[in-house]
């Protein structure tokens, strides 16, 4: 009985009995996702500060990972935009290398709170906190996309709100107005598209248009081949990061802060599914699992990772019987990028800031935001206030802290 406490839920499911009909509606569910989730993995690599085959090889590998361990029935895991902000910040204090050693600690911090049955920590989390700071982190991606979506010559982009506002008023003149063309272009075809076909991915077919546009006409935009170079077409090998005393004091508050905000986010997205589904996760079971993910992720040059609500969401609207979707969903990104590794290099970047842009909309809540704000009891929307702009202006630790405080 014990020993089945701590089984994946893979595990249990296929135990249970899993046929061929279950199969095909996991290959049709995880393809789906696998396309959806092409562009916003790279996507959001690129806004955490790295290059985009980071975010394909964290999606591939914390995304098989996540579904092969988890305790949810549902869940795809992967890089996600709460997480843009912090590895940014990180990224620029401590470079990749600090990333990689912040992220192994917070897979160890995870698994230890898996461990210790810590997975009803989301409980504890007030409503207008989580609100709060989910709003505050859409508001810094969207501002974080000027740049790409304006097309603006900014080398190394500042971290606070208000410094990147201000380098954006002094870089105004130089604006790339085929670059902002494609951006506008783009983020009105994806809100169309969206409601006209709402089954198709939006972001593919934008994205294929887009650089289909640029690549005939020749029009003097940046693309990821022409920002980032060439991409790999396979995994790279697993390698271990170089530890010493003096990296680990100084990226660990950071490993806590991705721990956290990890546990948070991928709890978060399991108790989405158990709702639009009626099915119960194991919290602590995905704990380990999202624990085990982003250490692999880093093994294989990734970066951290999470569930992904929309991308959960996704996956169950398009049918998912079991967690063998979300490893489904990895394999083919591995297979997408091995077979159209040449065609990705093509993608504009102001596309890529524009499919961002609509994400951070819709992580924005901003229905409920306004209802706790505008509707609900005073003590609420101080909190909630408070959270979301201390997020924006000093940084996300210190709206969570006060929040919750």
């Amino acid at each position: 009985m014990h020993l089945k406490h701590w089984l994946p839920r893979s595990v249990l499911i296929f135990k249970e009995g899993y046929s061929l009909k279950n199969g095909y509606s996991d290959l049709i569910s995880g393809t789906t996702v696998a396309i959806i989730a092409l562009p916003l993995a790279m996507a959001f690599a690129i806004a955490s500060g790295v290059s985009p085959e980071k975010g394909l090889f964290t999606a591939i590998i914390a995304g098989f990972i996540i579904s092969f361990f988890g305790g949810s029935r549902y869940q795809i895991g992967g890089p996600t935009g709460a997480f843009v902000v912090v590895l940014y910040a990180v990224i620029l204090k401590h470079g990749y290398d600090g990333l990689v050693i912040a992220t192994f600690l917070a897979g160890i911090m995870l698994i230890l709170m898996g461990m210790f049955k810590l997975g009803n920590i989301i409980k504890y989390i007030p409503y207008p906190v989580t609100v709060g700071f989910t709003s505050g982190i859409a508001l810094i991606i969207f501002s974080s996309q000027m740049k790409d979506f304006f097309g603006l010559p900014i080398e190394k982009m500042p971290v606070e709100f208000t410094e990147q506002w201000a380098r954006y008023a002094h870089e105004i003149v130089h604006i790339n107005y085929f670059a902002f063309g494609i951006g506008i272009l783009s983020f009105i075809l994806l809100l169309k598209l969206r409601h006209i076909f709402p089954k198709i991915p939006a972001p593919i077919i934008v994205i294929v248009l887009s650089s289909a546009l640029v690549a005939i006409f020749n029009i003097p935009v940046e693309t990821i081949g022409s920002k980032f170079g060439a991409l790999p077409s396979s995994l790279p090998e697993p390698s271990l990061p170089i530890f010493s005393l003096e990296k680990i004091r100084a990226v660990f508050p950071d490993a806590i802060t991705i721990a956290l905000l990890g546990a948070i986010e991928s709890l978060l997205s399991c108790v989405v599914a158990d709702g639009m589904t009626g099915d119960r996760h194991h919290s602590n079971k995905e704990l380990i699992a999202q624990g085990i993910a982003n250490i692999g992720s880093i093994l294989f040059g990734g970066i951290a990772a999470t569930g992904a609500i929309a991308r959960t969401a996704t996956n169950i609207k398009a049918g998912a019987f079991s967690p063998f979707s979300g490893m489904i969903h990895a394999v083919m990104l591995l297979v997408f990028m091995f077979l159209f590794v040449k065609l990705i290099v093509l993608i504009p970047l102001a596309t890529l800031a524009a499919i961002l842009i609509v994400v951070a909309w819709n992580m924005s809540e901003f229905h409920h935001f306004k209802a706790i704000a505008l509707k609900s009891e005073r003590n609420d929307a101080v909190v909630l206030l408070i959270t979301f702009f201390l997020t924006v202006l000093i940084d996300l630790n210190t709206g969570v802290q006060t929040g919750i405080m």
